[in-house]
């Protein structure tokens, strides 16, 4: 769990509740970066790295072999728009991008060590936690109000908050770079599988 998780949960599963018009969507967290691969706190700038790039075109195939993907809903982040563009190449589908689907901004935390990042903090320059959520939870509600099957393309606390907005557990095999998760609403609610 990373350090001020218990709260970022929270806040994503209070009210207002996501309520999509889809019954599934999948979601593919970019590929690696430098920051990634050596476990700094990142700028929006930064791209992907060569393994980042493979490990999309990876990703972009597995989803293609999902068959039902119709629209890509993508962070305008460097890393994660390159790899929306590697599954939106692949599958032949729309592809928007926007910076509302961007990580968290951590301000003067950029180039620190992520290992010991608390979401907690309120770096000067950088987005509130509180603040991050509410823009995460309203971006999913647009990117899932509608019809297909959409794939969103975004960043770790992203798929954090979404994950704990549907009431599920987040589990460490979630995070991997480029690792498509598929969402599936049941009468029981929303679960998640690893693709």
């Amino acid at each position: 769990m990373i350090r001020g998780g218990e709260e970022l949960m929270a806040l994503a599963a209070a009210p207002p509740e996501l309520r999509p018009g889809v019954r599934r969507f999948y979601f593919l967290r970019h590929g690696e970066t430098a920051g990634n691969a050596t476990f700094i706190v990142q700028s929006p700038v930064i791209p992907l790295n060569e393994a980042g790039r493979g490990q999309a075109e990876r990703a972009a195939k597995k989803l293609a072999a999902a068959g039902d993907i119709t629209r890509i809903e993508a962070s305008s982040y460097p890393r994660a728009y390159e790899t929306a563009q590697a599954v939106a190449r692949r599958l032949a589908v729309p592809m928007n991008a926007t910076p509302r689907l961007g990580e968290r901004l951590f301000g003067e935390l950029v180039g620190q060590t992520a290992l010991k990042l608390d979401w907690r903090a309120r770096p000067a320059g950088g987005e509130t936690l509180e603040a991050f959520v509410a823009r995460t939870k309203s971006t999913a509600a647009d990117a899932l109000d509608g019809s297909g099957v959409p794939c969103i393309v975004a960043h770790g606390g992203n798929l954090r908050v979404i994950a704990a907005a549907f009431g599920i557990e987040f589990l460490d095999e979630y995070a991997p770079n480029a690792l498509p998760l598929r969402f599936d609403r049941t009468d029981a609610g929303w679960t998640v599988t690893v693709l």
